[in-house]
């Protein structure tokens, strides 16, 4: 099942007496003419399937004349040029900010808007491409996001704080809604074009594209930090222009009809209604886990890497404003005051003073390494060890690992002599180390999430099904991103130097708090995951080792038979990746 841009493959069961019915319509993707293909799944029938599926084989051989990977392709690459776009217009905001002297609390509320739209974004989005079809949903995602890069051309140094704050969050928000908008046609479009049931050489290629596609967001950061050094206007137009590129693809490329459905979808009343336990549990347990990586990657991470050493600021360390290298390691030079000083004293000081391509590159690094385990992990992890297909047992267990990274982090940062005494080498390589290995776990986590949500949403229609738990997703990043620049403004207190000089908030304890609570978040989400009752399948950890006994098979089939069967547990399972 393709779900939150991760394929994970679930239980193969039969697909009989399914409780309700969702048709969705698949088009002509030359942008006219009438429906190509209909996928039906019926209310009181659901086992007889349409002719064209039945009868549908294993292409022998397949490329862009497949009439059914046509819009997978066509959307595929609209989204991917949109997805550059994504991550650039962060890094470009948050660097610019940096440069403008503005804090990382201030810089955080410039995001709210941004993570807030996602949250009411998410619960209507599937309902709009429902009535309205995913072409729809494309452009008008498309137009927003030129529209928000747009408003950020009008941003004047000129301005107060105050006023900067207030304009580039709302700014931001439009390109929250917009890149919600544009992510239902890029995660809808992979369950379309794959048959139902087959598990072929086509579903094969949507995972390894999704993967990568996943991965062109780390690439928008690289290239939004990359085109700063040129100038801010210079990234803003660029990222217009891959925009505007993309825009013909879904105008002419994309039938009007494909996504729509035949039947009433969910009304937004219907989402809030709380009767499926596992899953609002798992939407909560969701929340923590991204609030886990938010509280300290989206802007503690790059404010640290570019805060300059605190050992360097000050009257004792003279510059000439001439010569741009007489201050080191992030410094800057005052030439009212020709000594070296902080540039951004609400940044902080004592980090590494990395430039701001190198901390694109950092973060781009860790978005790229995050896409590629996620479509990668059923293969190279929960297969070998025998946890496919997943179940909470299994989450829980990867979810306790998903704290040790950023504790060792907080310990290192906190107590080691590498960082107190400004070890740039060894500074950088603990950060690597624990960048790379929470994003392998973190992936992981994300991976199996995505398939859960779709294994429990068994009887709930399209929409109510998944509402609660993207809107989750969305909460978690926007409380990671709050309290992170809270904690990383006041949590290490303000920094003097020999001499007097105040060059800011100590940076060093900022993330190191950033740390802890990103550590009691995964903590609070592996906890929240074993109230999920899901246990039968126990835990295995390859052929040597069963961590938790699995229940005998007859008392499964004791619960479930009568009320759920396999039959109606798939048929609803697939409707919720659709909605998606």
């Amino acid at each position: 099942t393709v779900h939150d841009n991760i394929i994970m493959e679930p239980p193969t069961i039969n697909d009989e007496n399914a409780s309700s019915a969702v048709e969705l319509e698949l088009g002509n993707t030359s942008g006219g003419g009438s429906a190509s293909t209909s996928l039906n799944v019926d209310q009181n029938n659901s086992s007889t399937k349409p002719e064209s599926l039945e009868e549908e084989e294993e292409p022998k051989g397949w490329g862009f004349s497949d009439p059914r990977l046509r819009p997978f392709v066509i959307i595929s690459i609209t989204y991917l040029l949109f997805t550059v776009t994504d991550g650039a217009i962060r890094m470009i905001v948050l660097l610019h900010a940096y440069n403008k002297s503005f804090s990382a609390l201030q810089v955080a509320f410039m995001f709210t808007l941004y993570e807030l739209a996602g949250v009411f974004t998410n619960l209507a989005a599937g309902m709009m491409g429902a009535r309205w079809g995913i072409r729809f949903t494309l452009i008008v995602g498309l137009c927003l996001q030129i529209f928000s890069y747009g408003l950020l051309f009008g941003w004047k140094d000129d301005w107060s704080q105050r006023t900067a704050i207030i304009y580039v969050t709302i700014a931001q928000m439009f390109a929250g809604i917009a890149k919600d908008l544009t992510k239902l046609g890029g995660k809808t479009v992979t369950k379309l074009v794959t048959p139902e049931g087959k598990h072929t050489r086509l579903f094969q290629l949507v995972s390894l594209l999704t993967g990568w596609k996943n991965s062109l967001k780390g690439v928008g950061y690289f290239l939004g930090s990359a085109l700063l050094e040129v100038s801010y206007e210079a990234a803003l137009g660029f990222m217009i222009g891959l925009i505007v590129i993309a825009m013909p693809f879904a105008i002419f490329g994309l039938d009007k009809n494909l996504g729509t459905a035949k039947k009433k979808n969910s009304s937004l009343k219907e989402i809030f209604v709380l009767d499926n336990f596992n899953l609002n549990v798992l939407s909560l347990a969701r929340l923590f886990l991204f609030a886990s990586r938010d509280f300290w990657f989206e802007v503690p991470l790059p404010f640290y890497l570019r805060s300059p050493n605190c050992l360097a600021l000050g009257p004792f360390f003279p510059c000439s404003p001439q010569d741009v290298d007489t201050c080191t390691s992030g410094a800057v030079c005052d030439p009212t005051l020709d000594y070296c000083t902080n540039g951004n004293e609400g940044g902080g000081c004592g980090g590494t003073g990395l430039g701001k391509v190198v901390v694109g590159a950092f973060l781009g690094g860790y978005i790229i390494l995050y896409g590629q385990v996620q479509s990668w992990t059923p293969q190279l992890v929960t297969n070998p060890l025998q946890q496919t297909p997943p179940n909470k047992m299994t989450e829980v267990f990867w979810g306790m690992f998903n704290c040790f990274p950023t504790l060792v982090g907080a310990i290192v940062i906190y107590t080691s002599s590498t960082f107190v005494d400004y070890d740039m080498g060894g500074m950088i390589t603990w950060l690597v180390v624990i960048i790379v290995t929470f994003a392998i776990i973190f992936a992981i986590n994300s991976s199996i999430h995505s398939f859960l949500v779709v294994k429990y949403a068994k009887s709930d229609t399209v929409a109510k099904s998944v509402g609660f738990y993207y809107m989750s997703n969305a909460v978690g990043r926007l409380v990671g991103t709050l309290g992170s620049g809270f904690l990383y403004t006041y949590a290490g207190g303000q920094v003097e130097t020999l001499g007097g000089y105040a060059a800011g908030n100590d940076a060093r304890l900022g993330l190191a708090a950033c740390f802890v609570a990103g550590t009691i978040s995964s903590l609070l989400a592996a906890v929240i995951t074993i109230w999920i009752k899901d246990e039968d399948a126990g835990l295995k950890c390859g052929n040597c080792c069963t961590l938790v006994e699995p229940k005998v098979a007859d008392a499964i089939e004791g619960e479930e038979g009568a009320d759920a069967s396999p039959q109606e547990t798939t048929g609803n399972t697939e409707r919720s990746a659709l909605s998606a």
